[in-house]
């Protein structure tokens, strides 16, 4: 099977870059910045490498660069965003610090060079940009067939050494016709053959659980979303009867969870264990406000509760649904940021007694989907909104009470039935309710009201790393506002938040 090899140099995209090599139908595997060239060298059927993007300058100090090695293995190897500027810097290109940097859609301009990366593209094309540094000049003997309004060398081509770098994103939804130009690298320059198929993971999955965890006994955190429910089924066919499913009500869930676990679980194979610690969860929160201290907060009183249950099993390891987005946001990987801690990723103790199995930790949502029917996960279940596991907690700006979790989890209700009631409910990625800190003047029956206002935010996206607000028709809005306004006595106003991921992220906390 021939493979794309990339290199993770700290991008929030570069397992991105994978999934989309994926679905042009070439498995792509992803490495650490430091590999060897070695290691490299010995992966059997690698067709090409791409470097990936990164938050780091080629001009500051400990900027992760490759194994020099890995520059003569004789593969073509495309640069993107700061994997451009490091190819152009390596090869004796010029790289400049830009004042203001490059940020969302622009147009790219193809100069009518000759090019085997936009063979087939329009000439009026939109790319996504994410940079402050810029090549300059590229490296001597290449072409440049691509420029933007900021950006002289948007892209540049050699031949000759299989050097290929564009300082946009082809691998966001962003960008037109990025899928063109990963295939034209993949396929035509690397000449690798399209003849993987995901459902081959499913097989391998378990049978890696299977070795991975043995004979010993497991719990996953079930929370009734796509990721932990296909986590299940797979751990659950690699080791039967020793694997328990734990659910934990922590007071923060979505209206009727609880009771949807217990309906929706009742007639699996797994064993399943309803664990009540609401009263454990908003105690630990009370009084905090950061949004950062709530999240690890939670991440720990998980595991107190996971680790007290897993006990009184005599389990050794705890199953996670963790996916990419989840990890890279955490910054798990060497050189990425720390956007937000997961409560799976960056709010786990550093020393716990648990081991813990992540079996869809470098998928993306969409991919789980696809996986989630293939192992029969129900229907309703694959294509339910997303649901954060901090829950709630991050759609309250501030201080958790409970007062305050009532009336975002009302809201919240109102904004999916509604959109259920539309028929848009399958067609965005998620849509909730988010309580604001501050209160507003408002005129209820005559009389003058302050009260809170209610944020709604409802996106579309592919696989959480972007997304666009939802441009949802205004009586639907409308219908969602006087209903919140109608129902919960503490709000007086309704906003809709149109900003994008990026600069936003999907949650406000």
């Amino acid at each position: 099977m021939d493979k794309i090899g990339i290199l993770d140099f700290g991008g929030q995209y570069s397992h991105l870059i994978g999934r989309r090599i994926r679905d042009l139908g070439v498995f792509a595997r992803v490495f650490p910045a430091e590999v060897s060239a070695e290691e490299v060298a010995r992966v059997e059927g690698l067709k090409g490498v791409i470097f990936s993007g990164g938050a780091a300058s080629v001009h500051e100090g400990g900027s992760p660069k490759p194994d020099r090695d890995i520059l003569d293995l004789g593969l073509p190897i495309l640069g993107i965003c700061y994997g451009h500027q490091l190819l152009s810097s390596l090869f004796g290109g010029e790289v400049v610090s830009s004042g203001t940097g490059e940020y969302g859609t622009t147009g790219l301009e193809l100069t009518g060079e000759k090019s085997s990366l936009l063979d087939g593209m329009e000439e009026d094309t939109d790319v996504w940009m994410n940079h402050k540094d810029s090549v300059l000049e590229p490296p001597a003997g290449s072409r440049v067939t691509g420029r933007t309004e900021e950006s002289p060398v948007g892209v540049f081509e050699d031949d000759a050494r299989g050097l290929y770098g564009v300082q946009f994103h082809p691998e966001v939804t962003h960008t037109d016709q990025g899928d063109r130009i990963l295939h034209n690298f993949a396929v035509r320059t690397c000449g690798a053959e399209p003849s993987w198929d995901p459902r081959d993971l499913v097989p391998q999955m378990v049978e890696d659980a299977r070795h991975e965890i043995g004979d010993r006994r497991a719990i996953i955190g079930l929370s009734g979303g796509v990721d932990s429910s296909t986590a299940a089924k797979i751990v659950s066919e690699a080791i039967g009867k020793n694997l328990t499913a734990v659910y934990v009500d922590t007071g923060l869930m979505r209206e009727g969870e609880t009771q949807s676990i217990r309906d929706g679980f009742q007639d699996e194979d797994l064993r399943l264990q309803v664990v009540d610690e609401s009263d454990r969860f908003l105690d630990r929160l009370e009084g905090v406000e950061d949004p950062e201290t709530k999240r690890k907060i939670i991440g720990k009183t998980f595991i107190d509760s996971f680790t007290e249950v897993a006990e009184d099993l005599g389990a050794d390891v705890l199953i996670q649904g963790t996916i990419y987005s989840d990890r890279i946001e955490s910054g798990a990987t060497t050189h990425s940021d720390t956007i937000k801690s997961h409560h799976n990723v960056g709010g786990i103790p550093e020393e716990m007694d648990l081991e813990i199995y992540e079996p869809l930790r470098d998928l993306y949502k969409d991919e789980v989907r696809r996986i989630a029917r293939e192992v029969g996960v129900p229907d309703k279940i694959v294509h339910r909104h997303v649901f954060p596991g901090p829950g709630l907690a991050i759609r309250i700006i501030g201080e958790v009470t409970r007062k305050r979790v009532e009336i975002v989890r009302h809201a919240s209700k109102v904004v999916e039935d509604k959109l259920r009631e539309a028929g848009l409910y399958r067609n965005v990625w998620m849509g909730f309710a988010v309580l604001l800190p501050i209160k507003s003047v408002g005129v209820q029956g005559d009389l003058r009201s302050y009260k809170s206002p209610v944020a709604i935010r409802i996106v579309e996206s592919e696989d959480a790393m972007t997304a666009n607000f939802s441009r949802i028709p205004y009586e639907v809005l409308e219908d969602i506002s006087t209903q919140i306004t109608n129902e919960i006595g503490e709000v007086n106003r309704v906003v809709y938040d149109i900003s994008n991921k990026p600069p936003a992220t999907m949650e406000w906390e």
